[in-house]
């Protein structure tokens, strides 16, 4: 888990960018502790609210000289529209970074970035560093409609390779992003393929990547009541090292997990052949 940091950090722009918003917040401390794929939790409503619990977001970009760091906010439920209606000069109870980012790879290497919508939000700061790197990336970058796509616009200033769908066909291709996955890995020659979107693209991106025996990293979405790893609400079925399924948790030992390792299909369950799950009377 990273290092996080709680202040009162302050909004210094508020762009609406499609159905989304960027924050821009004053963060000092946060940018130099900030690898891609980390998240960010915004308190809301004040200290007398009902909205309780904090609302979890990817973090966009971070800048260590100007001490700013990004988040991409879709205003969807009372929290995230509270959020997304921020002004200049608000201050937001902001804790971050949290969760464990993309792996980097050590030298060059041909990288395929997959997102879906506003949640690519973290892939275009990994793609730079992958360039940065010595490395080459291409994207796939999908949603249901043009209005709902992110990032076309920061992806084709790292890369020639990007590859839009939505599935309306309003812009691009007409599919969803993960339709195309095999082209586009043998496209780049790509040695490792990183995703971020719902669950079901991350499932058929992991499936894919495996035929191909290519490398798979995915930040998983899951519900979190507290970002931190204590309400065990956003656990996920994961085989381990030693060849054992276990829950683990999304905010602290992912978001982002080896693609190969999540049990997609048993999200939401408790598997009987998870460790653990005898004690909790299942199969009894």
């Amino acid at each position: 888990m990273a290092n996080p940091l709680q202040l009162r950090a302050e909004v210094l722009a508020n762009h609406p960018e499609g159905a989304v918003h960027r924050l821009v917040l004053h963060a000092p401390g946060v940018p130099q502790r900030v690898r891609p794929g980390h998240f960010a939790t915004l308190a809301v409503g004040g200290a007398n609210s009902a909205l309780l619990l904090r609302r979890p977001f990817s973090i966009h970009r971070a800048d260590p000289a100007a001490e700013t760091v990004e988040l991409v906010i879709a205003p969807r439920g009372a929290g995230s529209r509270e959020l997304a209606a921020a002004r200049v000069g608000d201050r937001l109870d902001l804790l971050a970074p949290l969760g464990t980012p993309f792996p980097l790879p050590d030298g060059p290497v041909s990288a395929l970035l997959v997102g879906a919508g506003h949640r690519a939000a973290p892939l275009f700061a990994l793609g730079a560093e992958i360039r940065r790197r010595g490395g080459q990336v291409g994207f796939v970058l999908g949603a249901a409609r043009a209005d709902g796509l992110y990032g076309v616009e920061q992806a084709q200033a790292l890369t020639q390779d990007v590859l839009v769908l939505t599935e309306d066909g309003s812009r691009g291709l007409t599919g969803r992003a993960a339709d195309p996955l095999g082209e586009a890995i043998d496209a780049i020659d790509a040695g490792v393929v990183y995703a971020a979107g719902p669950t079901a693209m991350l499932r058929q991106v992991t499936e894919t990547a495996v035929e191909r025996s290519v490398r798979v990293h995915t930040a998983v979405e899951a519900a979190m009541a507290c970002g931190t790893g204590f309400c065990m609400s956003c656990v996920l079925p994961v085989i381990g090292a030693d060849g054992r399924s276990r829950f683990v948790r999304a905010c602290t030992d992912g978001p982002v997990f080896d693609g190969a390792r999540v049990r997609w299909s048993d999200i939401g369950t408790v598997p009987p052949d998870l460790e653990g799950a005898a004690a909790m009377g299942v199969g009894a």
